[in-house]
């Protein structure tokens, strides 16, 4: 997709326009609700530091790219006020109140901040629905073509011929979904529905763990039963009614695969090395972009799933953190101190910013980075 660029610029590239296109959408969330809640917006940044360029609109809203590609920001008029602890609030005129975002009743302050993740959200599907609109979607048969001898599935008993038709309860209809539920389910017991012989049958079974490398060379833990596809497939093309329904599923499973990663990591069954940070997504995006423009569009759409739930989690400094504060508030009919929303937001940054270096030793780990400075140094 980047074949036109020298290689040396082909990932920061890809990188800079999938992170763009991510942060983007999240702030224009918020951008939305912001002017339709009448809260005026003065700076609307894609990235950090010194602007780079921008204009100004006629709302008043400086639009900026700034010299940091990291992120990005929508700085809203009085979302400072009483940010300092102990600090009174400076007097405003009422037109100033008017268009202040903390002088807005808190259910308009939390639809602002639930805009964002939910912008990330709503782009993901329309992606999804597009893309199986135009290109279809590849699915398998549930029929078993193979068995490894010793795996789980042959322990539990399953043959070739084998069509399963549910896991835990849950139906199945594609062998992906029967591959994505076992990988991430590591070695969660399962309960599988099948039909032999034309007759149905329930065997359980409990997947073996691995550790896998991809293509690309990260390394995760995954289950495995040990059955193949009996190899027939088919590319199921949707109209824009069908498609949208496949988007929200495909949009539901993402969000439930990365909520069950992030448990598994907090109570140990999966390898909290597994976290990655921007290096390895900026690695991932480079890798994607090379095998064409619809993988590209669909990590783009899976790196707005996890933007936009991350951004909801209850940590001070992130969507989540801040939408707890307004619940807060809004429970007890009046804002939360000065000094407990400072001290909110220190304790915040602390677990942000130490997730940050975290996650970035492991991308420097799993690059190799260390390896490739001690060959250069000799």
């Amino acid at each position: 997709m980047l074949d036109f660029l020298p290689p040396v610029l082909q990932y920061p590239v890809s990188f800079v326009a999938v992170l763009t296109v991510v942060v983007f959408v999240h702030e224009l969330g918020h951008y939305l609700i912001a002017r339709w809640a009448g809260v005026k917006v003065e700076v609307f940044s894609i990235g950090f530091g010194p602007e780079l360029f921008g204009f100004t609109d006629g709302h008043g809203t400086r639009w900026k790219v700034s010299v940091l590609p990291l992120g990005g920001y929508v700085k809203m008029f009085g979302d400072r006020e009483d940010a300092e602890a102990g600090e009174a609030p400076r007097p405003m005129t009422a037109h100033e109140r008017s268009v202040s975002f903390f002088h807005k009743p808190v259910v308009r302050r939390m639809a602002i901040v639930v805009a964002g993740p939910a912008a990330n959200y709503v782009f993901a599907a329309i992606v999804f629905a597009i893309l199986f609109t135009s290109y279809g979607q590849q699915v398998s048969s549930t029929t078993i073509g193979t068995v490894v001898e010793g795996s789980a599935a042959a322990r539990a008993g399953i043959l070739p011929g084998d069509k399963i038709v549910s896991l835990n309860g849950q139906s199945v209809t594609r062998f992906d979904q029967i591959a994505r539920t076992v990988e991430i389910g590591l070695n969660e017991p399962l309960a599988i529905d099948l039909v032999r012989d034309g007759q149905p049958m329930t065997l359980h079974a409990v997947p073996d763990v691995v550790v896998l490398t991809d293509n690309f060379g990260n390394q995760h833990s995954a289950g495995r039963l040990g059955i193949g596809s009996d190899g027939t497939a088919e590319v199921i093309h949707y109209g824009p009614v069908q498609a949208a329904g496949a988007a929200l599923r495909e949009t539901a499973n993402a969000t439930s695969n990365i909520l069950k990663a992030v448990w598994q990591m907090i109570v140990g069954t999966r390898s909290s090395g597994e976290l990655g940070g921007i290096l390895r997504i900026g690695k991932m995006s480079g890798d994607v972009a090379k095998l064409g423009f619809p993988a590209w569009v669909t990590f783009t759409a899976v790196l707005s799933i996890n933007l936009g739930l991350i951004n909801l989690f209850p940590v001070p400094m992130l969507d989540g953190g801040h939408l707890v504060f307004y619940m807060a508030e809004a429970a007890r009919g009046r804002r939360l101190s000065a000094r407990a929303e400072e001290w909110g937001l220190r304790i915040g940054l602390a677990m942000v910013l130490t997730l940050f270096v975290f996650a970035t030793w492991n991308d420097l780990v799993s690059l190799e980075i260390f390896k490739h400075f001690r060959t250069l140094i000799g």
